[in-house]
This record gives structure tokens, sequence and C-alpha cells, in this order.
């Protein structure tokens, strides 16, 4: 039998463990895109557990394993980080009120959370992190019935997890391919010897360095903020309602707009247009925009005097996590969005989104992370854009933890996805009709990025040295160059058809003006006479340029 203190000197020492092989973990990712690594998203995800535990001086096992996976939830990133948190979810069900627990009690408690892991993926897959927690579990169990020992089940469960992790090549054929086993499972092993060293020989192993408490402010140094060159002093931003006796063409009025100034969205329906335009005269913009009907809302703001005011009230950080404070749902609906890089945040709450938690690929958010930005959202209904396939399920565990509004996922997997989803919001109908309108609308968008490669890797049959400029059609990797220009043309390309009605082109912190213009001029040059080209800076990390085709 152990008791909690044993239990909680278990978890810190995994989270020690895991922390020292963390990068090693993340060298096994196959895919060479800079993404949200494994290891570092598990490692965060245990370590806010650790954290939590050290403040705990009793020798309950249940409080322990209740405190470890409340911290979890709220810190787990990625998909790895969130399954990690939800098996040892299942200890804090299984092992409730127990004040000492033997082998037995463990590997049913583990089973819960494998039962609940597999139960959270939509798609659940063998090869993965699940195989291992599930044929680690299974062993446990016939291990307890044998000697329900503490140490001589953990001892079987971990010689499983291991036995798991080396056959996933054989159940995932492109790790087969990659020659390397599964990363998420690599790192459940790590926390499962991090335990059984405390519990086999009351070692708790010691980790050297700093423990990492975020991914956001570690990230964001790299996501471009607003320096003094601002091009356009105005946010402006406006809705008309369309008068009917009106026939002119609300393209003219983006042609028009874009010659005195940038960052230029036009949408528009038989009832309105919604405009948002950066520019040194909003007067011009709204004088034009009265050619169409009369102004419903009108929003203008000095952007240059809010940087101003903002450099002047953080001094000393340039990268300091947002805070969201706490709001009554007071409006039917609400919005929260995950991007990164300045620009894309002031577009998403152009769009209507009243927050936008930092975050995306590289840098995940946690689940406390979106959790806050929910309840700082005064709507009944907040329906959440995660826009990348590595935070939904991060976004969805807190579904349960939201009380008093109701936590809608709009399941994006990209920025593009995201945008076309805001922009198809229609407030006059239910918000379950609203989640399925802006999915479908979202399954419309073809998605472009341009990036760069994180590692060396053979993909689809090219080889790819490490630094190599890289992009992606909807996930698949296509093209390898060796500059941004060629790549985001030959992606262009490929993506654009004759029905193609919409190009957006967002360009992020590493991508100067000049390369930007110089690209959008390409795609007019190629594409404009039967496409609408925008162009926006969004200075996002990571990515040079988001290529959006509808």
């Amino acid at each position: 039998m152990i008791n909690g203190e044993v239990l909680k000197q278990a978890i810190i020492s995994s989270a020690n463990n895991i922390n020292s092989q963390k990068e090693k973990i993340n060298d096994l990712n196959i895919f060479p895109v800079p993404d949200g690594d494994t290891g570092t998203n598990m490692s965060m995800t245990i370590s806010a557990a650790a954290a939590a535990l050290e403040e705990y001086d009793g020798a309950n096992a249940g409080e322990v394993a209740g405190i470890a996976a409340s911290a979890m939830l709220r810190g787990a990133r990625g998909n790895s980080g969130v399954i990690t948190s939800i098996l040892f979810r299942g200890f804090a069900q299984g092992l409730k009120d127990m004040e000492e627990v033997n082998g037995k009690n463990l590997a049913a408690a583990l089973g819960i959370g494998v039962d609940g892991a597999y139960k959270a993926v939509m798609k659940p897959a063998e090869g993965t992190i699940l195989t291992v927690a599930r044929m680690a579990y299974e062993a446990g169990v016939e291990a307890a019935k044998e000697n329900p020992e503490v140490e001589f089940v953990w001892q079987a469960i971990c010689d499983k997890a291991n036995d798991a992790l080396a056959i996933t090549p054989e159940l995932l054929p492109v790790l087969k391919k990659a020659g390397v086993v599964d990363a998420g499972g690599k790192g459940l092993c790590a926390i499962f010897e991090g335990m059984l060293s405390v519990i086999k020989n009351g070692v708790v192993i010691e980790y050297s360095g700093a423990r990492e408490k975020t991914t956001i402010e570690n990230y964001e140094s790299a996501a471009a903020e607003f320096d003094d060159d601002i091009r356009f002093t105005y946010c402006t931003e406006f809705i008309v309602g369309r008068d009917p006796e009106v026939t002119a063409d609300p393209e003219e009025l983006k042609d028009y707009l874009q010659t005195i100034g940038d960052c230029v969205v036009v949408v528009n329906d038989d009832e309105i247009i919604k405009v948002h335009v950066h520019t040194e005269n909003p007067g011009y913009v709204l004088t034009k925009g009265l050619e169409y009907g009369q102004l419903l809302t009108v929003k203008v703001e000095n952007m240059k005097e809010q940087h101003k005011n903002a450099k002047a009230s953080n001094t000393t950080k340039k990268a300091e996590k947002e805070t969201f404070a706490p709001a009554e749902p007071t409006e039917k609906f609400g919005f929260v969005a995950v991007a990164a890089g300045e620009g894309m945040k002031n577009l998403f709450k152009d769009l209507g989104c009243n927050n936008v938690v930092s975050g995306g690929q590289s840098m995940n958010p946690s689940t406390d992370d979106i959790y806050e930005a929910i309840l700082a959202t005064p709507a009944e209904y907040v329906f959440v854009l995660p826009n990348n396939k590595n935070i939904i399920l991060a976004a969805e565990q807190t579904i349960p933890m939201v009380t008093d509004r109701k936590v809608i996922i709009v399941p994006t997997r990209t920025i593009p996805q995201g945008m076309t989803a805001m922009i198809n919001f229609d407030p006059e109908i239910s918000a379950e009709s609203n989640a399925q309108l802006m999915m479908e609308a979202a399954h419309n968008v073809g998605t472009g990025l341009v990036t760069f490669a994180a590692r060396k890797s053979e993909f689809g049959g090219m080889k790819i040295k490490e630094g190599d400029i890289i992009a992606l059609e909807n996930g698949k990797l296509t093209i390898s160059e060796k500059n941004t220009f060629k790549a985001l043309i030959k992606l262009a390309k490929s993506m654009v058809k004759r029905n193609s009605s919409f190009i957006t082109l967002i360009y992020g912190a590493d991508v100067t003006d000049e390369e930007a213009e110089k690209a959008y001029e390409e795609l007019r040059e190629k594409f404009g006479s039967h496409t609408d080209i925008s162009l926006i800076k969004g200075g996002q990390p990571v990515y040079y340029y988001i290529l959006s085709v509808e």
C-alpha cells in the first residue's frame, strides 16, 4: 500500500523525468513542420500537477490524485497533454476518498482514465499514446490478480507500456517509414517510469533545469508586435445597411479602399456591407460607404495612440500573458478565438470576437487559458474557435468547467477556417444552427501555409533539410523550396481553381511589408482577373504566409 505522500512524490518524479526527456521526445515528431511539440506539451501538463502538489502537505492518496487531475486539466496543452490529463482524471475518480491504495486500485483507476481518453478522441487511432495506455492498463489488471502490491503492479504497467511503445511503428505505417516510435507513447512511458522510481525505490528523479510554466511567454517574443512604424493611423470599421436602389458593386468600394489603406476586409450580403480598413482618412472611407446606404455602426480607433499607451504601460515586458477579467453573461452570443500575432488578434476582434487567446502552432494555449477567456466573454452562448487541430481537444475540456453559460466549440483547424466561420455567423438564428452553419462554411475554405522545416525529414517522396522552406495545402505537405516567394506562388497555383472567388494573403512576423506587397502583386497578376484578392498584415510567428482560398 502507498499513501498520498508517496503518490505525490511519484507524480513530481514523473514530471521531472519527462522534463528531462522532452527534447528527445520532441525529436520523435515525424512531420517537419514546427508544431506544438509532444514532449513539451506533456511535460508542461504534468508539471502543472507537480507545482500544485508542492503546496499539499497531507497524506491522503485520493486528495493527491484529485489535486493533480484538477491542475492537469487546467494546464493541459495540445492533444497529447489533454490525453495525459484525462488519464490522471481516471486516478482522481478511481482513488477518490482512499487514504491508501494498492496496485489493484491503481490499475483500475488507470482503466477509468483509458476509457475516458478513448471517448474523448473523435477518431482514436492505434499506434499512439492511447495504445500504450490501454495495453499498460490491461497488464496492470492481470498483474494485480497475481499480486496486488503496488510495486509489482506498477512494474508490470511500465514494462507493458514499453512493449506497447515498441510496436507502435507496426500499427502506424507512417511511424515505421520514419523509423521512430510514437512520441506521445514515449512521453507516457517517461511519466510511468518517473512514478516507478518512487514507488519501487523511494527515489524522486531530479531535474536540474527550471520547470517551464507556460509556452505563450516563451514564444510570444517571436510574434510580431506593432512597432513605431505603423503604416496607417486609424482602424476604421462600419456596417452599411444597403440601399436597394443603389446598384453599385461593393467590390468597387473594396477597390477604392485598397488605394487609401490596407488590411481591407469587405463582406456583403443582400442587406448589409461590413467594412474594415486601416487608413489615414477615415472620413473618406465613411463618405464612400454612404454611397451604398445608411451607416448602421461606426468605430474608428487611433492605432498609433493605442500602441503608445500600450508601450508606456508595459516597459519591462515585451510579451506579457494577457489577463481576462470575468464578466457576467449580459449578451446572447459571444466569441473566443485562438490566434498569434497582433495583426491576427486585431482581425479576429474586428470580426466580432470578444476575446482572443494567444496561441497557435508551436505554442498551444492551456485549457485554463481558454477557460479564462470564456468567463471573460459576457454572453449566454460562447463560441470558441481553436483555429488549430492540436488545440481543439483542449478547448473541448472547458465545456464541463463552465456552468453559467453555454460553451460551443466550433472545431476550426486553421486561421482561414476561423475567419470564414466568424464572417458567416448569423445573429438571427439559434446557437446550434450557427455552429453548424459556421463549420459548413469553414469546410469550404482552402488553407495554404508557408513555413520552414523544423527538422530533417523525408515526406511524400521529398527529402527535406532542416531550414528548408515548405508549403502545406490543407494540411498536406506539397512543396519544398529555397525561398518563401517561390513556395507561395507554387502553392497558390496549386490551390486557386477556375471557380475560386476569394484569396486572402496573410503575412507574418518575418515578412517585410515590401516582400508582402511583391507577393500580393504577383497574385493579382496571375489570378486577379477572376478572383478578389486581399492582403492582411497578420504578424503571426512560424508561418511566413497563410493563404486562404474560397
